[in-house]
């Protein structure tokens, strides 16, 4: 092999070998938002309304559709909003995994901006989580024009007893002629440190965010038990909406 050639193949193999590092690290889309809004809001039905799959930086994108029979949209705004302020509250979401629960920051009405804090198992583990609901548009980015009839319901999820997030999740709810359906994603493996209620640069968030932090701590069955998870308490959610937004309200739904 002549000397140029020698050359020319380690800049080759250089550049290959730095390249397995950038993937290794980063993913197989560099720097690139793997969260697609359209899993969430895109009208119609998405490709993955309910599994989980393994995205290209590392990350777990998991979803669950519930069909909510006599439940409209606004129900479970006013469940967030309004009625859900005690533990036995909790437990009736889903009585054979909620555990506790408490607010932070918490406005009558409103749920932007509230913290909270939970207890319940999750594939038989038991997590202490703090939610911290923010404005959609922080994990969706610009919302498009919305249907009459549509809650959307954002939030970082973290640790209770670390100030760190772990994971960002949306809930939306569209009216339809016999109910409602919720649409729930959950996107596994993007990691802040928290800061009072806020999502700040930090070690952990640069190290906690490459493909090869992610691919080393995330699971399958992980984002499997958080699937069957969601499935099971909006299924619980849907069952005693109805009646229960009817006695405490004196509304019922169409």
């Amino acid at each position: 092999m002549s000397r140029q050639k020698g050359k020319t193949m380690k800049m080759v193999m250089g550049f290959l070998a730095g390249a397995v590092l950038v993937i290794a690290i980063w993913g197989w889309a560099p720097f690139s938002d793997t969260i697609d809004p359209d899993d969430a809001l895109a009208p119609g039905y998405d490709r993955l309304e309910t599994g989980v799959e393994r995205l290209s930086d590392g990350t777990y994108h998991v979803s669950a559709l519930t069909r909510m029979p006599g439940v409209k949209a606004e129900m479970v705004k006013w469940w967030f909003t309004d009625f859900l302020q005690t533990s036995e509250h909790y437990s009736w979401w889903h009585p054979t995994a909620h555990v506790w629960m408490d607010w932070e920051n918490k406005t009558p009405g409103e749920i932007v901006g509230a913290s909270h804090l939970v207890q319940e198992y999750i594939g038989g583990e038991m997590q202490k989580l703090r939610i911290q609901f923010v404005p959609p548009e922080q994990v969706l980015g610009a919302l498009p024009d919305l249907e009459e009839g549509t809650f959307v319901l954002c939030a970082w999820a973290g640790l209770l007893e670390e100030p760190i997030y772990v994971a960002k999740m949306c809930h939306v709810v569209r009216d339809r002629p016999w109910g409602a359906e919720m649409r729930s994603n959950f996107w596994m493996g993007h990691v802040a440190r928290r800061e009072g209620n806020e999502a700040v640069a930090s070690i952990e968030g640069l190290l906690g965010n490459t493909a090869l932090a992610r691919y080393f701590l995330l699971d399958e069955e992980a984002a499997v038990d958080l699937m069957t998870h969601a499935i099971e308490e909006m299924g619980y959610l849907s069952d005693l909406l109805p009646e229960l937004y009817a006695s405490e309200t004196g509304a019922a739904s169409d």
